[in-house]
């Protein structure tokens, strides 16, 4: 079980802050934190530190540039420069390069599924060639690239991917988490991969009674399906989009509840 805590304000204290805090309210240390890594923004961070430190495993989403850009050969050395800020870690993390690519919003700089799998096969063998071992690849689109039938032309393969991931929001009017899921979890039934749902949350215009329902009926879905291994909750107020925060006390007390079970715990952290 894990979460990206996004504070108010960005700094890096802030974000240990609110991971802190998230971790105090449901009682327990996060398994994996969820990290956002700009292409060439400098790593590890204080925060990056400070949760490894405390045990935490990083899912590290790191946006990417153009595709043909990395396809070119342009961007080698900035790619074997962090790799080796990875590898140097010493400590496993996942690595989720450019999710959600199939966003609409995203095609001038991913430009076609073929582009993305030529540019993460890249990626790879370049942290490949620099004895990166310690890196899990995560492939994460949308949850709803998986109901229109787009997301899966940008699948690098099963030798290519350690996880298979999507994102699962309940776009529009009130959808339940199996609604959103349900396409994706069908697509991966036939890929011999561990899943992780790398984002998930319920939007804060529900009442406190209407999340804390949907997160026990998501919690019901992942109890059901063993081969998500991985739940990360997205407890945010991004600026301009769905706030997702777990801001109230019925929202925030069913995501304590999954929290404790001791399937979402099995190291039993504390």
């Amino acid at each position: 079980l894990g979460a990206w805590a996004g504070p108010s304000v960005f700094t890096q204290v802030n974000e240990i802050n609110a991971v802190d805090s998230l971790q105090q309210q449901i009682g327990r240390k996060l398994s994996i934190v969820h990290t956002y890594l700009k292409w060439q923004a400098p790593f590890p961070t204080t925060s990056d530190e400070a949760f490894l430190s405390q045990g935490s495993t990083l899912l590290i989403s790191w946006a990417g540039t153009d595709t043909r850009q990395i396809i070119s050969g342009a961007d080698d050395s900035w790619i074997r420069t962090r790799a080796r800020q990875i590898k140097a870690l010493g400590k496993p993390v996942f690595l989720e390069w450019r999710w959600e690519m199939d966003r609409p919003n995203l095609q001038d700089q991913v430009h076609s599924g073929a582009d993305y799998i030529a540019a993460w096969d890249h990626i790879r063998a370049i942290f490949a060639s620099v004895g990166v071992h310690n890196a899990a690849w995560v492939w994460c689109p949308t949850g709803e690239g998986f109901t229109d039938g787009r997301a899966a032309a940008f699948y690098p393969g099963d030798d290519e991917v350690d996880w298979i991931c999507a994102d699962a929001y309940p776009y529009g009017s009130y959808v339940s988490f199996a609604s959103t899921v349900d396409p994706f979890l069908s697509w991966a039934s036939h890929h011999d991969k561990p899943v992780m749902i790398g984002e998930f949350g319920v939007p804060e215009s529900d009442t406190g009674p209407q999340r804390a329902q949907w997160l026990r009926a998501a919690q019901q879905v992942v109890l059901a399906d063993h081969q998500i291994k991985a739940l990360l909750y997205f407890d945010a107020d991004s600026s301009g989009h769905i706030a997702y925060a777990l801001n109230d006390a019925a929202a925030l007390a069913a995501f304590r509840s999954i929290a404790e079970q001791p399937y979402f715990n099995p190291a039993g952290i504390r």
